[in-house]
């Protein structure tokens, strides 16, 4: 099951939407108009390609140029829901990938390390500092986090989940994949299950910046949900905190 190379692309397809300031982002209400339906319509052409060189190139230039990154596009706007229209919400799709993740996490690990006075600082493990064996441990794990940050708004209803099932299968062809992003959308919200994902500390890290990245913090249920998670991931306080600050730091000052 090939997780890194979808979370990869999820990652990495923020840059994209981000250039998108038409409010395409924003959730459907309850007629049906605008929000996801209007988001998947408007892909090929509201979305600038950042490959294309133009401001015009669209799904066209994304698919040439990115390897098939507006159908990632697609997946991560629907997660977002109506994240991308809040005063936060586009920090979440500003990455550059899995590695840059990773980089996030260690650098917050080193911070944290050097506030706490540890004599002999350890070499955090980070998923962009692991051997290729063990990368797909960490990206199902922070995959699974960022399914669930998704849904701790409650946003995502039976409708919702199944054209972000669509759009998951139109970028894999994995099914094996495919059957467990479905029972990650489908299943109840429960930071408990999530947190168990979490088989070393700096793949919790990584989990909760994912989760972080992906939620808007001013919402009292998606902070609620957050809080929670660090708790189950036996984050220390302080590390939650610059795991934080790292986001916020990584965010454009336009944002």
């Amino acid at each position: 099951m090939n997780t890194r190379g979808l979370l990869d692309q999820l990652l990495k397809s923020g840059q994209d939407l981000l250039q998108n300031k038409a409010g395409t982002h924003t959730r459907h209400d309850k007629s049906g108009q605008g929000g996801l339906g209007d988001l998947l319509g408007k892909l090929g052409g509201g979305l600038s390609g950042k490959h294309s060189g133009s401001q015009s190139g669209g799904l066209g230039g994304l698919l040439s140029g990115a390897g098939g990154g507006a159908l990632a596009a697609g997946a991560m706007g629907l997660l977002m829901g109506n994240k991308g229209a809040r005063k936060m919400g586009g920090k979440a799709l500003t990455y550059g990938g899995l590695a840059a993740l990773g980089v996030l996490a260690y650098k917050a690990y080193g911070n944290w390390q050097a506030s706490q006075g540890v004599a002999q600082p350890v070499e955090p493990q980070t998923v962009d500092r692991v051997p290729p064996a063990q990368v797909e441990q960490h990206s199902e794990a922070i995959l699974r986090a960022l399914v669930a940050a998704a849904k701790a708004d409650g946003h995502v209803d039976e409708r919702e989940r199944a054209l972000i099932e669509g759009e998951f299968t139109r970028i894999t062809g994995d099914n094996e994949l495919q059957q467990w992003l479905s029972a990650e959308l489908n299943k109840p919200l429960d930071p408990i299950d999530v947190a168990r994902a979490a088989q070393t500390p700096e793949i919790a890290a990584e989990m909760y910046l994912a989760s972080v990245m992906m939620v808007d913090e001013e919402h009292f249920m998606e902070r609620a949900y957050l809080d929670e998670l660090a708790k189950q991931l036996k984050l220390d306080p302080a590390l939650k905190t610059e795991l934080e600050h790292q986001v916020r730091q990584a965010q454009p000052p336009s944002l």
